[in-house]
């Protein structure tokens, strides 16, 4: 018998000063039975501070072809690719091609490593954004998961703090690729 998902509701707030963005977002997430409260809460993370009305999640955390998280036009076409987690650096090729931005949050132990081997392919997408999590900051919001949630994000002068109604994390990102950059 197959294990069924997980369904988390989440009520995020998002007071996003540096794009003048301020929004409330009622979620609900499934969380794929492989999926980790970690990477849960950075996919929350990831949408907070992509947060738009057209953002939504994309479907199964195991499909290749789809990211954890778009936001598609009237027309079908992907605006936006936003990936959580250590991609294949070539698939992240193909999202460029099908999307006009990629964002990357990679987190977790391998991060380094990963990068170490994903930067030259990397490098050559112009329109990718590649953000590394702090251990810290992905573990100290995995803490925050429960199956209802609300959270706030708050962005401000490029700082994130990501809180709920028991605690609050300062977000450590490092930028690994900006677009344009080689």
């Amino acid at each position: 018998m197959a294990l069924k998902a997980t369904v988390f509701k989440a009520e995020l707030q998002v007071s996003d000063l540096d794009r003048s963005y301020y929004a409330t977002h009622s979620l609900t997430l499934a969380r794929h039975p492989s999926e980790t409260d970690e990477r849960m809460m950075v996919r929350l993370l990831a949408y907070a501070l992509n947060a738009d009305e057209a953002l939504a999640f994309a479907g199964d955390v195991s499909a290749q072809d789809e990211p954890s998280l778009w936001i598609r036009d009237l027309t079908g076409a992907i605006r936006l690719w936003v990936e959580v987690g250590l991609p294949d650096p070539k698939q992240l090729r193909k999202a460029a091609g099908r999307s006009s931005a990629v964002t990357v949050y990679a987190y977790g132990r391998g991060a380094d490593l990963w990068w170490a081997d994903a930067a030259g392919t990397c490098a050559q997408v112009e329109a990718l954004s590649v953000w590394k999590l702090s251990q810290a900051t992905s573990q100290a919001m995995a803490a925050m998961a429960r199956r209802s949630m609300q959270l706030h994000c708050l962005v401000q002068d490029g700082d994130i703090t990501f809180s709920d109604e028991a605690s609050s994390v300062v977000v450590e990102r490092m930028p690994l690729k900006v677009p344009g950059a080689r």
